[in-house]
Parts: structure tokens; sequence; C-alpha cells
């Protein structure tokens, strides 16, 4: 039996395997200039797993740079659907008065609130 990591797609992506870790994920510390060795540790990958995933991004980088966006732009619209489905319950909350063990926090928190504006102005 062969128990050397390899890239597989299953339902989530390009994925490593033996793990539920995607390209995707590197890619975003990639983007953000990480150094590899953190990278690797991020992810508490094998030395023998990173290479793998590094060199398939390095090899195939269009292609998973193509799919990187799609993923980003899918999640983005999402974030976007359910911020728009949650509005009014967001709303709702926000008006909700304090529960009354946390009166005398919330009582708190407002007179800080009230001498940061004082502050400021």
């Amino acid at each position: 039996m062969n128990n050397q990591p390899f890239i597989t797609r299953t339902e989530r992506g390009l994925t490593i395997s033996g793990t539920r870790i995607t390209l995707y994920q590197l890619m975003n510390y990639i983007h953000t200039n990480y150094p590899r060795p953190l990278i690797r540790h991020q992810f508490y990958l094998t030395d023998e797993q990173f290479d793998v995933a590094m060199s398939y991004i390095d090899t195939h980088y269009e292609e998973v740079e193509l799919e990187y966006q799609t993923v980003l732009q899918q999640a983005e619209e999402i974030r976007e659907y359910w911020q728009e489905q949650n509005k009014e319950r967001i709303a709702d909350i926000a008006k909700l008065p304090p529960k009354p063990e946390y009166q005398a926090a919330w009582q708190k928190l407002q007179e800080r609130k009230a001498k940061r504006a004082a502050i400021s102005q």
C-alpha cells in the first residue's frame, strides 16, 4: 500500500490526501506572503505532505489560482446572501434590552461609551 501523500479532488476541491486541508487554504497564506515553514506549521502538515502540496501548486499555479479565485468569489456571494438574509434579525437583536443578569455590565458599558464619546468631541 502506498502511503505517499498526493493531491486529490474531493467535494471540497483540491485536497491533500489524508487530510481535509484544501490547496485553497494554503493559497490564502501564500497570497499574504507567509513564509512556507510557517504555512506548513499552521496546518500541522508533515514535510512530505507540504512538499507535495507546494509542488502541485507550483506546477499547476494557473489552474489552482483560477479555482482559488472562484472559491473566493463563491464565499463572498454566500457571505452577502446570509448577511442579507439575517439583516432584519440582527437589527431586531440589537434592539433587545439586555438580559437582567447582564444589566449591571450593560449599564457600565453604556457609561464608558458616553465617556469616550464626550472625550472624543
